[in-house]
């Protein structure tokens, strides 16, 4: 009734195997704090415009500039990319978003509310149509080629060497 001084000892028998299964989705749910932020390009369809200084300027083993020249240059080259970059993004991304929305949306229109229904009348009239044509062509055409090959079939050709 008082006070207790026994310890109990609760365990639990689990394989290795179970252990690290039951345990590995814990171990593997990201918190808000620890996700990464989605990619800009996900289908990397910019792969071609990851150029750093070294993709355009190099400089060969026998020819060096002097160190600080080098590491100026690569300095200034990065700076004004990043710079002038983000200034032109800045200026260029809404409008060009806006245009490119705009675009998209009137060739997404036309095609949904015009082209399919469009394509879709001419082929149930191409379908009439393609009975008619392969019945003409089974009446006139294939005979006539027919007959043509079966004429030119018994020629032959023997070239000889003068």
């Amino acid at each position: 009734m008082g006070l207790e001084k026994e310890k109990s000892e609760t365990s639990i028998i689990m394989d290795e195997d179970e252990f690290s299964r039951s345990i590995e989705p814990i171990l593997n749910e990201k918190g808000p704090e620890d996700a990464e932020p989605p990619g800009r390009d996900p289908h990397n369809i910019n792969a071609h415009l990851k150029v750093g200084f070294e993709d355009v300027l190099a400089e060969p083993t026998s020819t060096h500039s002097f160190d600080s020249v080098w590491i100026g240059s690569h300095a200034a080259f990065e700076l004004v990319k990043f710079v002038i970059y983000r200034l032109l993004s800045a200026l260029l991304a809404v409008p060009a978003a806006f245009l490119l929305g705009l675009i998209f949306a009137v060739i997404s229109c036309v095609q949904i509310w015009l082209v399919m229904p469009l394509m879709q009348s001419f082929m149930m009239v191409l379908l009439s149509l393609q009975t008619v044509w392969r019945s003409l062509t089974d009446m006139f055409v294939t005979p006539f080629f027919q007959s043509m090959g079966k004429c030119l079939s018994s020629i032959h050709a023997k070239i000889t060497e003068d």
